[in-house]
């Protein structure tokens, strides 16, 4: 393209030629694609409709790589899974190009995102210093559902860690994410591909409902293996502590760190992680989490909202009521995995189907339980 260094709003007839001749496999270098139009005009694209990529076949797989990660590389964003729920990838060490992933979700300035790296020798790139217990976490959960928040080192702009002193850096463990970051060969800031505040995506068709008019590129990897995001822990020398609950428990935590107290985090560290606002995780249909001794306790609790029964939908997991009398009824196996993988898709079921008030069987009190059990209660403050 010709014009390096003018204003080029990712608006109108400019960025579909440009979209087509990245399809047709034309690499663009990072001066003349995506990042000087944000640098300059300070706005994010808006596209008539993303395109929508599969990875379930090997071929498919690498032509998916190497597309993803031309846009990337150009600047520009992409929606790709994760084991944990898709992210909205974009080069980390690039502000305008965070700024552009916050402006696309809508995301608040004081949130920060969580960079995804290729390993624990990216990551050391990323922060000032990696004490024992990073190097122990990282041996025995990575790569996977794990984000150490670290102090930070220079090449991380202020707008991915809302201007504080730390960041959070996780390896992960699905193929296609490693394999993009592998050929980019810079770490990602990769929040969930979602508007800010909503439910997070575990399915490329989540993103598409949510983002699909502003990221021109969705990789549709099936389902998310985990289903909710990713455990978040501040490393220090002495304790290791638990910003945001994931499916790495503090237990599991606990046992791989001999020695080391491994404890809770207080609201005073809420800027040093993602989902820590107090309303996250949310369907547009109100939420709330009730427990029920049987059909005509539920039945009493529910007729107190007022809502039209058939705009009632019920997610249970131990009794369950007749469906009959209820919108939609779905029971998820009492088994925290299996729950996690489940629930936001689940969520999302009932927004698409117009649902006014879901009603969830409250979790069990268990450490296993305790990361479902932050994300309903967010989803239903």
């Amino acid at each position: 393209m010709r014009g390096q260094g003018r204003c080029r709003c990712l608006t109108g007839r400019s960025i579909h030629r440009a979209w087509r001749e990245l399809r047709a496999g034309k690499r663009w270098v990072q001066s003349t694609f995506c990042v000087p139009w944000v640098r300059e005009c300070g706005q994010i694209a808006r596209v008539s409709e993303a395109e929508i990529l599969p990875v379930h076949e090997p071929a498919l797989f690498e032509e998916a790589v190497e597309r993803a990660a031309a846009v990337l590389r150009a600047g520009g964003l992409a929606a790709l899974p994760t084991e944990t729920v898709y992210g909205l990838a974009g080069n980390a060490l690039e502000k305008t190009v965070v700024k552009a992933i916050f402006e696309a979700k809508g995301r608040p300035a004081g949130n920060p995102v969580i960079v995804h790296v290729d390993g624990v020798g990216m990551a050391r790139e990323c922060v000032t210093d990696w004490p024992e217990a990073a190097g122990l976490l990282a041996r025995a959960f990575w790569p996977g559902p794990l984000t150490l928040v670290l102090a930070r080192a220079d090449c991380i702009p202020d707008v991915v860690t809302a201007g504080g002193g730390t960041v959070g850096v996780r390896w992960p463990g699905h193929p296609f994410m490693q394999a993009v970051i592998r050929a980019c060969r810079f770490p990602l800031a990769a929040p969930s591909a979602n508007l800010s505040n909503h439910l997070s995506p575990t399915n490329a068709e989540h993103v598409r409902t949510q983002l699909g008019g502003v990221v021109p590129l969705i990789v549709d990897g099936g389902q998310s293996q985990v289903g909710i995001e990713s455990t978040v822990v501040e490393v220090g020398t002495d304790e290791v502590r638990v910003l945001r609950p994931g499916m790495i428990s503090r237990d599991s935590l606990a046992a791989a760190l001999p020695g080391t107290t491994v404890r809770w985090a207080g609201e005073e560290d809420v800027l040093k992680s993602p989902g820590r606002l107090p309303r996250h995780y949310s369907p547009t249909a109100r939420l709330r989490v009730l427990e029920w001794a049987d059909e005509e306790d539920l039945e009493g609790q529910i007729a107190a909202s007022r809502t039209p029964a058939d705009r009632v939908y019920v997610i249970a997991h131990t009794v369950i009521p007749p469906g009959t009398r209820f919108g939609r009824v779905s029971v998820i196996p009492r088994d925290a995995e299996a729950y996690a993988r489940a629930l936001y898709g689940e969520l999302h079921c009932c927004d698409a189907e117009g649902a006014e008030l879901i009603v969830v069987e409250k979790p069990p009190e268990t450490e296993e339980w305790a990361a479902i059990a932050d994300r309903l209660a967010r989803a239903e403050a």
